[in-house]
């Protein structure tokens, strides 16, 4: 089979990647001549584990390509896929679909045969039906279903282990306007029949809201958690023990129940605020949705002054060390990240903030002017009035308390990821903040 990817960012890049693994030969089309060319010579333009051996495999044996010319890349395919960016509109909330309907008008223009158009990126509820209209209005000529379909097939990647994701998904969602267009991406996905992969089919309509309620769903799952260790701090409460004791019962599960400054990322942000907008438009809010998006917007703010209160109450003129600045470990993500806000928002109090992140250091630079980035962990720390664990990349578990503590002006740490037990913190004589575990050491069990 043959498929043509349009978009070479993480979505589109990852996605065809990993069809090519399954020996389905892709060219992936994007208008950015720089990054086309960084590609080419094997140069990958977004962090993400094994990604860049799994590109140079598939080049090399010729079922990964690379080019800007969507004419060229539609030669003989099976099915296009559009894996363009929608990013929030700036003003409303709404999805920006400029990018997915653009790509709809050049797909048009060079339909040669029966293709599949697939939506591949997150797109609200009648997006598809806009793709189809905009073919049919751009190609009159086309006898209704004779020479396309569209279908969704919505993405479920996290960052950090997208290719498990996609090559041991939890299922696979397609949404298919007819019995060829469903057979098609069923071809596509073969290989996961092998493993057992639930494939569920459904309208265009359906799958398209499966994507947004899935990631909210989600969000409301993590700010739940982070307002029941707010309650727990009040009562004496360990918000571990608290999550494992709910998310052993099969109906809540134990994932996403880990507390921390607040959701963000690619992906929780945008689809949230889309999902609500798009309720609202249809008379049908979702209040619950609605109050996810508030509180997450709020914490950000509650984080940076809890920081300031461990500090002594006052940071003016004094310098803050920050470990971790990505939305999470193992990219280098920086889109809504809540240390954006946290690092903003102590910088406006007057701190001077220091910080290191194994991966996101270049794409922070471009959003916090001010900040003095370092080459280590240590460095970060050095000189500094307290820490700040932001991102809970793994190197940062095993920190050499000994040496922290000879860094710091004082022994003061914020653990926004909770990866430190606080009895062991208070034995190593460190000041230990933590979210939603009892303030007393000897109170704390985990």
């Amino acid at each position: 089979m043959r498929v043509a990817m349009i978009g070479t960012g993480y979505v589109g890049l990852v996605s065809g990647a990993c069809f090519s693994e399954f020996g389905v030969h892709v060219a992936c089309v994007d208008k950015d001549a720089g990054k086309i060319e960084r590609l080419k010579r094997g140069e990958i333009p977004i962090y993400e584990p094994g990604l860049d051996d799994l590109v140079a495999r598939n080049v090399a044996a010729g079922r990964l390509s690379f080019t800007m010319d969507l004419n060229e890349a539609m030669q003989g395919v099976d099915a296009v896929f559009i894996a363009v960016g929608t990013p929030t509109r700036r003003g409303d909330g709404h999805a920006d679909l400029s990018y997915v309907f653009g790509a709809a008008e050049e797909i048009a223009a060079n339909l040669d045969r029966y293709t599949v158009v697939v939506t591949k990126s997150t797109v609200p509820v009648g997006t598809g039906r806009e793709v189809e209209a905009i073919i049919r209005r751009v190609r009159p000529d086309f006898a209704p279903g004779a020479d396309f379909d569209v279908a969704s097939n919505p993405e479920f990647l996290r960052e950090g282990s997208a290719i498990g994701d996609f090559m041991r998904p939890d299922r696979v969602v397609i949404g298919a306007t007819s019995d060829r267009a469903g057979e098609v991406m069923r071809r596509l996905y073969r290989p996961l029949y092998l493993i057992e992969t639930p494939i569920v089919v459904t309208s265009l309509e359906t799958a398209e809201l499966t994507k947004y309620a899935a990631n909210t769903f989600l969000a409301a799952k993590i700010t739940f958690i982070n307002e029941i260790a707010d309650l727990c701090e009040k009562v004496g409460a360990d918000v571990h023990d608290v999550a494992r004791g709910i998310g052993l019962d099969g109906r809540i599960g134990r994932k996403f129940l880990h507390p921390g400054p607040g959701y963000g990322g690619s992906c929780f942000p945008k689809d949230t605020l889309a999902l609500v907008r798009t309720a609202q438009q249809m008379g049908s809010p979702l209040r619950i949705i609605e109050t996810v998006v508030d509180i997450n917007d709020k914490r950000k703010k509650q984080m940076a002054e809890r920081i300031i209160a461990a500090c002594g109450g006052v940071v003016d003129g004094k310098t803050i060390g920050v470990l971790g600045v990505t939305f999470k470990p193992n990219t280098d993500d920086m889109r809504d990240s809540p240390a954006i806000d946290i690092i903003a928002a102590l910088q406006a109090a007057g701190a001077h903030v220091r910080a290191f992140d194994p991966a996101g250091m270049a794409e922070a630079a471009k959003l916090l002017p001010g900040v003095e980035w370092t080459e280590d962990a240590y460095a970060a720390l050095d000189g500094a009035s307290c820490m700040a664990i932001l991102t809970e990349w793994n190197e940062f578990r095993a920190l050499d308390l000994k040496r922290v503590k000879t860094l710091l002006k004082r022994p003061v740490m914020i653990d926004l990821r909770n990866i430190y037990n606080p009895g062991d913190m208070a034995k190593a004589g460190f000041s230990y903040s933590s979210i939603g575990r009892p303030a007393h050491p000897a109170e704390a069990r985990s």
